[in-house]
């Protein structure tokens, strides 16, 4: 069966070359723009594509407004903090997900609470939390959630909807508005990704967007706020190193991050957003061709949730044990086509081995099954 995957995939890209778990597309004017940006000089944190990537963005996605920022880690830790996270403090999560997740959390001084994911969505799931919570916290008079046992903070949750499939939204905004938790949506991997029909990262108080390079579209390193107007305005002011406007003083009113994106890559982002949603029909031809091929194999494709599209960044197959997930990820390196497993759980991690967390069976279940699969955009697309 291995081997018949292998050729399969290769027929996908047309090559008996190397082929890259995702690599990035460029068959738009990105290299017009970028040229653009050089001519002007502006090729730093001020200049027009920078604007341009924040308007084009918050249209797209139907948010308010859009503050983009040099990387998705910054875009989160910001996020986090414009919901009120404090040193001290704790905030829900899911095991399964990037580290950068986190890692944001911890720069607020916060630490990670891990509660279990949904085997459907490989997102954090709302009945968990709401277990969770129900057995280990109770909000107080001011209706701050803290937890029965050390009286600390519970200030956030952060669902993570990971290689794009989108968590179950309304249950999980309907847990966080009753325990009073600020929802912050890390959509690092789903722009374009829907849920009933509206974008993920609109959902909850704050979203965030990464643009790395193995992302669906890329700026080479990037990351956007959305957000409501107030607190994209409080956004902008903290990742442009808190500087207050004047003519020509540098008046700084408050500690302040430079978490700017250059306009160099905002150009490329320009580009890249006009060309988002040919790729996501090519991403999802190709995972219904995966899904095909895998109905006559004993492993299972992973597909969008009910009522969902997504935006199928990373094409992951479940296999049926650790034994048979570690066999196909040997073969298919060795035979140059790369695959991956998904993350380390957060709680392998030595920064986070001592976090609070629920019981976590359906994470450990998908950490020794889950494989995933070369899913760039198709060549016959990519002109």
């Amino acid at each position: 069966m291995f081997e018949a995957l292998i050729g399969f995939v290769r027929d996908q890209y047309a090559t008996n070359d190397f082929i890259p778990l995702h690599a990035p597309t460029f068959t738009g004017a990105e290299k017009q723009y970028v040229v653009e940006t050089v001519e002007s000089t502006f090729v730093s944190s001020v200049g027009a594509f920078v604007d341009r990537f924040e308007r084009d963005m918050a249209v797209y996605t139907g948010s308010p407004r859009a503050v983009a920022t040099v990387n998705g880690t910054a875009a989160l830790h910001i996020g986090l903090l414009l919901a009120g996270v404090k040193p001290g403090d704790l905030v829900i999560t899911q095991p399964l997900t990037f580290v950068a997740t986190c890692n944001a959390i911890a720069y607020c001084g916060a630490e990670p609470v891990f509660i279990d994911v949904d085997r459907h969505t490989l997102g954090l799931s709302p009945a968990a939390v709401e277990a969770w919570l129900h057995e280990n916290a109770f909000r107080d008079i001011d209706g701050v959630c803290r937890t029965r046992t050390g009286d600390r903070v519970l200030r956030a949750c952060v669902p993570m909807h990971t290689f794009g499939h989108p968590v179950e939204l309304d249950a999980l905004v309907d847990v966080c508005s009753r325990w009073g938790l600020a929802m912050v949506e890390d959509a690092a991997e789903s722009l374009g990704s829907l849920y009933k029909g509206q974008q993920t990262g609109t959902f909850g108080l704050i979203g965030t967007l990464s643009f790395n390079g193995n992302k669906i579209i890329t700026t080479g390193g990037g990351g956007m706020i959305l957000a409501g107007e107030a607190l994209a305005v409080r956004a902008k002011h903290l990742t442009t190193t808190a500087k207050v406007p004047h003519a020509f003083e540098y008046m700084h009113d408050e500690v302040g991050y430079n978490y700017r994106m250059p306009n160099i890559n905002a150009a490329l982002g320009c580009a890249q957003l006009e060309l988002l949603e040919g790729f996501i029909a090519s991403k999802r031809l190709l995972a219904e061709r995966y899904q095909a091929f895998f109905s006559e194999t004993p492993l299972t494709f992973v597909v969008e949730p009910e009522g969902c599209r997504s935006n199928y960044w990373l094409n992951a197959v479940l296999c049926p044990d650790v034994q048979q997930r570690d066999a196909l990820l040997e073969y298919s390196n060795r035979s140059g086509v790369m695959t991956r497993p998904i993350w380390q759980l957060m709680t392998h991690l030595p920064a986070y081995s001592h976090c609070l967390r629920g019981e976590l069976p359906n994470a450990q279940w998908l950490e020794e099954r889950i494989v995933n699969l070369p899913s760039s955009v198709l060549p016959e697309h990519a002109v």
